[in-house]
This record gives C-alpha cells, structure tokens and sequence, in this order.
C-alpha cells in the first residue's frame, strides 16, 4: 500500500507508484543525476532532484526489499558514472584486460550499490514518511561513505561532500567535520525537499534548517577564506615536473632513457637557477636507485644546488635478498646523487599494485611485472633536509580522509606524488584532485600535487590552488609553499567529529519522530 504521504497529485507520486523496470530506470537516472553533481561537471542542483525522487521511490515502496531496490539502483547509476573512468585503465593493455571493462565498471558499480541499497533499507524501517526518514537517509548515507574507506582495504572515491569545490566558502566546512560531516549536510539539505509533498509547519522548517544549515557553513566558510593570498614559507620555491608521458608509452623499456632525459630537460628548464627543490611524479625517476649509482647521478645533475629532487620510483630489495621485494615508492635525492629519505607507498591499489587472492584469482596485476608490490608503513612524517616535515602520500593514498597524516608528528605540508595517466582524458584525474584538496581543507595544511599527465599544482590550506598545470600539458610549474595554518578541528579530532555530528542527527531523528510525535 502506497504511503499516504505520496498519494498527493504531481511528480511526487507518479515517482512512488513507479514499479518493475520503469521505477528501476528512473532509480538509475536519479543516481546518474547526483553522479554529475561531482567533478568535473558540479551541476550541483541536480542533488535537489535526485534525493527527493530517491525518497519518494523509498516512500512508494510497499516492502523493505522495494526500498533496498530502489537504493541499489540509485546507487549502480550514481557509481557507474562516477566511476566510469576505470575503463581507461583497461584500455592502457587492451588485448590482456579490455574484457574486464564492464566487470570493473558495472561491477563495481553495483558491489557499491549495496551500500545506497541499505541506507534506503534502513530508512524506510526506521521512520515512516516524513522527515525524520530524511534524517535517517543522510546519517546512514554518511555511515556508509565512511564504511567503503575501509571496506575491501577501502575506496572513498566521489564522496558527495566534493561536489562544492567550485564553492569554497561551503567547502571549509570540511575543517570542521571533514568531508564526510559536508556530506551529511549536504544530504539532509538536498533530500529534505521531498517532505514538502504534504507540507505541515514542522516539515516547512525543517526544509528551512536544511537550506541554513548549508548557507550559514558557507557564511562562515567566507569568514574563514582570507582575503589576500595565503602567506608562504621563505626562501623556498619549488618546481614541478610534468612529462605528460602516456600510460601506453610508459613502460616500454626502449623508451625510458628519452623518459628519463625528457624529466630532467623540464627540471632545467629556464628558471631552474630560481627554484630550491624540484619534485618528479609517482614512478617518474628510474627503478631501483639504490642499485643504480649512474641514474642517482642524472637525477643530481638536476638537483638545485642545496635543494634536493624529490621522484617517485620502483624501489627494490638488494641483490641477493630474499625473498625479492619491491616497493612503490618517493625518494629524495641531493646534490651528491646520496638518497636523503625514503617513503614508501602504505595504501595500495587491489589489481593495480597486487592481486587479492592470488591463489584463487587468475588474473594478473594491471601495473608492469609479475610481483606484488609491498605495502609501507603510513601515514609518516618524513624529514627532509633544508624542508619543513612532510607527510607523503603516492596516488591515491591521499583520498582518505582522516588518515593522511601522523597525528603524532603533524608535517607541516602534504605531497602526493601520481600518475593519472592511467585514466587518460577522463573525469578521474579532476575527481582525484578535487580529493587531494579536500585533504588540504580538513588537515589545515598545504598540499604539492606532481602529476605525470596532471593535475599538478599547489594547493594552499583552505583549498584554494596556488599553482596549476592542467590534464594533458607537458611542462612545469614553479610556485613557494603556502604556510599551514593552525591544526583545524578536523585535524584535531578527526573522525570523532562526524560521528558526533551522526549521532546528533540520529537523536534528532528519533526524537523528531518518537518522542516529538512529527512527521
């Protein structure tokens, strides 16, 4: 029976009496809908579609299991698109992975969708229609963003709070509450629209705290934003390498030498004598350096005198070590050729550095080689000589929010050494730098992203890019590091902040409904 909530006239209930294949496309093309709120198309008023239809498809489910459906479909189109990007990385090799494509694009769209499917599950057997089953579906959307960063070793990928880069003053709300807490907001704002279907005082100003919830966060978030440029650490500027290498090319081992010569011609390229330190994207500098004093010795001849060059690389174990080791790996290299630090990569991709399973799953790694890389210890705080303590992080460690740094030994900027070239000319590369800003944001330090095909650029802490050069250019960027400001409370209490805000949200859920006796 449908709810007497929807049973009014208009889109409301034609969305609810949806059923079979037809309210299934329509669940798809909702989640599609709140997938192009996301970067880099940010058409962030299709969320104020998207979530009213998907509770009002929560709304006109006569069974939990409807609600489940309605959420898995919501979910398969939101991560699908969001995700689509992952084809590329098959296409790099189509001949060996090109069949994959659907499975790594379909299925883990719809592995994903379990996560909307039990939000709208628990939403509907919560609350009944009305507003405290909004507030249930954006604590427990929360929930499950916070869940799938460790879930599987953890994927955060397109959490919905990133949909306001273009809007920075909502954006510093993340110092606050992190990504996950905008999230949250940003659910309820969008979502809590749908209630209107029967308006009632107490629903019209719920709408009305949703919408200022949002607007006073970016009246703060303004307050917050400097009004000049932030101010920067003396004495230092550092320059970025972009070789612009595609992914196909690579690897070829008849190709590394011009790699190789094509890095260190950029390094010292008009301007060199002006920049303290140069830094390479991930795997930019060649494979084991330790055990190579001639390549130690082209990477110093590009080395500003006094500064170091800060690469990404392979690092292997020595000759005849067993068992054999590598590692993905940043390395800092001196004047002398000498490797003044090591960090290596603490979070690695599943089927991109390793193969779970590796008994039981035939399938081989997408990156070059037949060995599993080894996972680092991480987060660190590295100590550089002549540099402020850094906290490294290689492709996509830097997507996880709340562990990106010590805690213990805070640094006082962030590095993220990558390589998007897997993902070509794709949304990938501007949602993983959309990602590493947010980090910028919540930890309250500034971030120097080396990109091998871009986004490279420099980040201060409250978001904003210093520095850039786009996707696809070859060429350099040269730019001082921004100062970090004081630990934010984000910084401070970490994940300790959303799960408060949840729980307020989840008491003024049960109160809304339980005790108060509103709709």
């Amino acid at each position: 029976m449908i709810q007497e909530s929807v049973l009014r006239l208009g889109i409301a209930a034609r969305v609810s009496a949806l059923a079979g294949w037809r309210r299934a496309a329509v669940a798809v093309a909702l989640g599609v809908g709140a997938a192009l709120a996301l970067p880099p198309v940010h058409v962030i008023p299709l969320l104020w579609l998207a979530f009213p239809g998907l509770v009002w498809l929560i709304d006109g489910s006569s069974r939990d299991r409807g609600a489940f459906a309605a959420g898995w479909w919501f979910g398969f189109g939101h991560f699908s698109a969001g995700f689509y990007w992952i084809a590329h990385a098959m296409l790099v090799d189509p001949v060996r992975f090109g069949w994959m494509i659907p499975f790594a694009v379909f299925g883990l769209g719809g592995l994903f969708a379990v996560f909307p499917g039990l939000v709208a599950y628990g939403a509907r057997r919560l609350a009944p229609p009305g507003v405290a089953r909004v507030l249930w579906l954006a604590a427990g959307w929360t929930l499950f963003e916070w869940v799938r960063s460790w879930f599987l070793t953890g994927f955060p990928w397109n959490l919905i709070g990133s949909v306001w880069m273009p809007v920075l003053p909502v954006v510093q709300i993340a110092s606050i509450v992190g990504t996950y807490g905008l999230g949250l907001l940003t659910v309820f704002a969008a979502a809590i629209p749908a209630v209107l279907v029967r308006p009632s005082p107490a629903r019209r100003w719920a709408v009305a705290a949703g919408l200022a919830l949002l607007l006073l966060g970016g009246l703060w978030g303004a307050w917050r934003l400097p009004a000049g440029p932030t101010p920067t650490v003396p004495d230092l500027r550092f320059r970025l390498v972009q070789a612009n290498i595609p992914q196909t090319l690579k690897w070829k081992p008849e190709m590394r030498l011009q790699h190789l010569r094509e890095n260190l011609a950029l390094s010292l390229s008009p301007g060199f004598d002006r920049v303290t330190d140069v830094i390479w994207p991930e795997t930019a500098a060649p494979s084991f350096l330790a055990q190579d004093a001639g390549a130690r010795q082209a990477l110093a001849s590009a080395v500003p005198p006094g500064g170091l060059l800060i690469a990404g690389t392979a690092r292997g174990t020595g000759p005849g070590v067993e068992p054999f080791q590598i590692w993905n790996s940043m390395q800092a290299v001196d004047g002398t050729g000498r490797i003044v630090a090591t960090y290596d990569k603490a979070h690695l991709v599943p089927f991109g550095e390793y193969v779970p399973l590796r008994g039981v799953l035939p399938l081989a790694k997408l990156t070059a080689g037949g060995i599993d890389f080894t996972a680092g210890k991480g987060p660190v705080t590295v100590e550089l000589p002549g540099l402020p303590p850094v906290s490294p992080l290689i492709c996509y460690e830097v997507i996880f929010p709340g562990a990106v740094v010590d805690a213990a030994h805070r640094p006082g900027w962030l590095v993220n050494l990558t390589n998007d070239g897997w993902f070509g000319m794709s949304a990938g590369p501007y949602q993983h730098f959309a990602a590493a800003r947010l980090r910028a944001v919540e930890e309250g330090l500034p971030l120097i992203r080396a990109a091998n095909t871009g986004i490279s650029g420099v980040v201060d802490p409250y978001g904003r890019v210093v520095a850039e050069l786009p996707l696809g250019r070859k060429g350099i960027v040269d730019s001082q590091l921004p100062q970090p400001v004081p630990a934010t409370l984000y910084a401070r209490l970490g994940n300790l902040t959303v799960f408060t805000l949840l729980g307020v949200v989840i008491f003024i859920a049960i109160c809304w409904h339980r005790l108060l006796r509103y709709d």
